[in-house]
């Protein structure tokens, strides 16, 4: 089908003087503003995205290869995550609701209302309840073992939409972003704020380190480091466009953001060095996540696509046959070759 990823050689090379040669994923056709990563299971990893068209997608985390497409949203899908082992997904959208749907199947499990557009959805660390963050300036977690109940909490406070809600400490905490240039943090089982920060501008993204114990945060053309525990910032550091998304890599040496030139920026966690930056897509960088397994991370972007991208480049990984710089030089060969079966 044509949402399976192409191979496509971009003019841009690395330090080590390498092309970064990403897959490029096709299938959606309006921007790709939200992407998540499932965990390593059995089968490999996955990886969703959200998209405006309405239709999120699943494919394989690796290649980027199309699995399915969940069907049932009347508008723009606005957020978009799938648990640790990839056996349920969640989706946000602007047919104010938020659904629950079975990844193997596609089958769409639950629809949550709301008053109005909803931006994002987490799952919890045991998938046993869902955040959801709308442009009602609410945050509702719901049960998910008591799908036709209520929200079993709500959070106010938010002075405008919410752009962006996760799940901290493992389910005790939740952390939110929003227009109104601030981040909040609230305690679940009290359903009290506990801490707000504030922003020169609005924050577009956010996410946790995969050990739970970083914050990151973009802002304008920063990007922004906090210790997790108690949310003080670390670091911060400036990119040369407007960030809208970033990733810190599992081993928290480097991490990659895009964001309006189009481009992708890898930087040297310890030092904000530039390492790397890489032109692929055609419109602004919605969204970028690192697999997993770090090796590769991903990106959506206005132009309706998504591409993957090798953290190491010319290393043999997933649809990417290996063209380490002795080979390169041997051979002049840079463009990614399926593995034999």
């Amino acid at each position: 089908m044509s949402e399976n990823c192409i191979p496509k050689v971009q003019l841009d090379v690395n330090m080590s003087g390498l092309r970064q040669t990403p897959l490029t994923c096709s299938g959606h056709t309006r921007p790709v503003v939200q992407l998540a990563f499932s965990d390593i299971t059995p089968f490999g990893y996955f990886l969703i995205s959200a998209c405006k068209d309405g239709n999120p997608m699943l494919r394989q985390g690796d290649t980027g290869d199309w699995i399915g497409t969940f069907k049932g949203h009347k508008g723009a899908v606005w957020g978009a995550t799938i648990n640790k082992d990839a056996t349920r997904a969640a989706t946000g959208a602007a047919d104010f609701s938020a659904k629950i749907w079975d990844s193997l199947s596609g089958e769409e499990l639950h629809s949550f209302a709301h008053k109005h557009i909803v931006k994002s959805v987490d799952f919890d660390e045991d998938d046993t309840q869902l955040l959801t963050g709308s442009n009602e300036k609410l945050l509702r977690i719901f049960d998910l073992n008591q799908p036709e109940s209520d929200a079993k909490a709500t959070f106010s406070g938010h002075e405008h939409n919410i752009r962006a809600a996760i799940f901290a400490k493992f389910g005790k905490q939740i952390i939110s972003a929003s227009d109104d240039k601030t981040v909040r943090v609230w305690d679940t089982v009290s359903g009290q704020e506990v801490k707000k920060l504030e922003f020169p501008g609005i924050p577009s993204s956010l996410e946790l380190s995969s050990d739970g114990r970083i914050l990151v945060i973009t802002h304008g053309n920063c990007t922004s480091f906090w210790n997790a525990d108690r949310y003080e910032k670390i670091k911060d550091y400036i990119a040369p466009t407007q960030v809208n998304s970033a990733s810190l890599h599992k081993d928290k040496k480097v991490f990659v953001c895009g964001g309006e030139d189009f481009k992708m920026y890898k930087f040297d966690y310890e030092t904000g060095e530039e390492l790397e930056s890489f032109k692929g897509h055609f419109g602004p960088v919605h969204c970028v996540r690192f697999s997993p397994d770090g090796e590769l991370y991903a990106s959506g972007s206005e132009d309706g696509t998504l591409r993957l991208w090798q953290t190491t480049v010319g290393k043999t990984y997933g649809l990417w046959k290996c063209v380490m710089p002795d080979e390169c030089v041997n051979n002049n060969d840079t463009t990614p070759v399926k593995p034999e079966s």
